[in-house]
């Protein structure tokens, strides 16, 4: 099998020592990939093509930066057949969850695209005359991009779009569950014509991903820090760039709740949870965990969410058209079971699912979840969703805030005014009203709050996250100093 190379500095090499590393299929435990696995070497040598590209890629007009990036989502649309393959092989994604991250990603490009021209600053009244002060954006350098593998596209294209559109160049460190599915997406942005070192790979081994990043984020040219994943992992990457005083944001994990009022569609809410809860197998940082439901409409609610869940089958993506295919490995699967098994042994309703064929897991529904079970806090990552029953309006948004996440989060009701109250008071970056937990669009500032990280991905807030902020003054006339 042809191992997947590094890019460093516009070229596609191995790793130093001449290392690998493999990824297998989960179904089929097939050799799915084999990537160069970097050294720290590596890793300081991307950094430094980084650095050495900056200067002139931070001083090309913005137009030039937009042509460039608006023809990499061109390019990255025509290599959707083989990030289909490749999201089936490493990570047994769908068919229909590659070819969505790939149309979003692509709009991520070109809103990114759209970008370079906004990145304006301000004029500030000055107190001494003869003064004209200025609020300048730059960019801060190199950005050091990590990108996980659950939407490997959306969100490897997210980690690089905006910090490239405000004139930064990127060392992206792909995932090691999905390193050709990167190593494609980048691909596909260099491919518009991007100058060598703008943008560069390492891919590495799992074992060494700990000292790379943290050597990574001590180079002295890495600027700024991004991160999507767990919060475990956060935790670690947000103390590292601390102690060498870098900005980093952070996309962690969540648990998203979704609250259906007494006065909800039904048939919308069932709809909206049972898409947030087990699209791409409930893998999404977004997806619907909880769903909060009023006593009062509960046993309606269920009975109808129960039957969606048992409409949904589960297989090999490459053999049929499955809505659900596989969890990403069989820890994770193993994890599931227990999950389930353990909140079944303490009192919950199992309605839909629970089989588990290797990876491979049908679509699951526990009703009657309460906070002694291990599925309440633990975010499950898989195609299960817990249904908690609800007293009151005021009950149904303690049981929403009370976890130790922060990202998405739903209301469902008829009376909008009403719905809208709720969500100002959940404790999320993100709430939709009479929408699915899972939601995204390029433009929205999008994060979380508590465990789930900080910072914004997306449109002006992400100018924010990926420029430094200078004050410059201009002084002209006399001036009278006191000493």
């Amino acid at each position: 099998m042809e191992t997947i190379g590094l890019i460093i500095g516009g070229s596609d090499c191995p790793a130093s020592d001449r290392r690998t590393f493999d990824r297998a299929n989960p179904i089929t435990r097939e050799l799915a990939t084999r990537a160069a696995a970097a050294s720290i070497a590596d890793a300081e040598r991307a950094a430094d093509a980084a650095a050495a590209a900056f200067v002139n890629w931070s001083d090309m007009a913005p137009n030039q930066r937009r042509k460039l990036l608006s023809a990499s989502a061109d390019a990255l649309e025509g290599a959707a057949d083989d990030i289909v393959e490749a999201m089936a092989t490493e990570i047994g994604a769908t068919e229909t969850w590659a070819r969505f991250n790939v149309k979003l990603a692509a709009d991520m490009l070109r809103e990114a695209a759209s970008m370079t021209t906004q990145i304006a600053g301000q004029v500030i009244p000055s107190n001494r005359p003869g003064s004209l002060a200025m609020a300048i954006r730059q960019p801060a350098g190199v950005v050091l991009s990590i990108a996980p593998w659950n939407a490997p596209v959306i969100l490897g294209v997210r980690a690089l779009a905006m910090p490239l559109a405000c004139g930064n160049t990127v060392v992206m460190k792909s995932s090691e569950i999905c390193p050709r599915t990167h190593r494609l997406v980048v691909d596909a942005v260099r491919s518009s014509g991007l100058p060598d070192g703008v943008l560069n790979l390492v891919s590495n081994a799992p074992e060494d991903a700990g000292t790379l990043v943290e050597a990574l984020i001590a180079h002295p040219a890495v600027r700024r820090v991004n991160f999507t994943g767990s919060t475990r992992v956060g935790r670690v990457i947000a103390e590292t760039a601390a102690r060498h005083l870098k900005p980093v944001l952070l996309e962690l994990g969540g648990k998203a709740p979704l609250i259906v009022l007494d006065d909800a569609d039904i048939d919308q809410a069932v709809g909206a949870a049972a898409f947030g809860a087990f699209m791409n197998q409930g893998q999404i940082c977004m997806s619907t965990e909880r769903i909060i439901v009023d006593n009062k409409i509960a046993d309606t609610f269920v009975a109808e969410l129960a039957a969606k869940a048992r409409s949904l089958t589960s297989g090999e993506p490459r053999s049929g058209n499955c809505p659900l295919g596989s969890v990403v490995d069989e820890t994770a699967a193993q994890r599931l079971r227990e999950l389930v098994n353990d909140a079944v042994e303490k009192g919950a309703d199992l309605v839909a699912g629970g089989g588990i064929q290797g990876t491979i897991m049908e679509a699951t529904v526990l009703d009657k979840v309460t906070p002694t079970m291990k599925i309440y806090s633990d975010e499950s990552f898989g195609p299960v969703v817990s249904v908690v029953r609800s007293g009151s309006l005021d009950e149904s948004v303690r049981i929403a805030n009370d976890t130790e996440y922060g990202l998405s989060a739903a209301v469902f009701g008829k009376d909008t005014m009403r719905a809208l109250s709720v969500a100002r008071r959940i404790q999320s970056g993100i709430c939709h009203i009479n929408g699915p937990t899972v939601h995204d669009e390029a433009q929205m500032p999008f994060g979380g709050v508590k465990a789930s990280g900080y910072g914004r991905f997306g449109g002006q807030a992400a100018i924010e996250e990926f420029t430094e902020l200078r004050w410059i003054t201009m002084q002209d006339g006399p001036v009278h100093y006191p000493i």
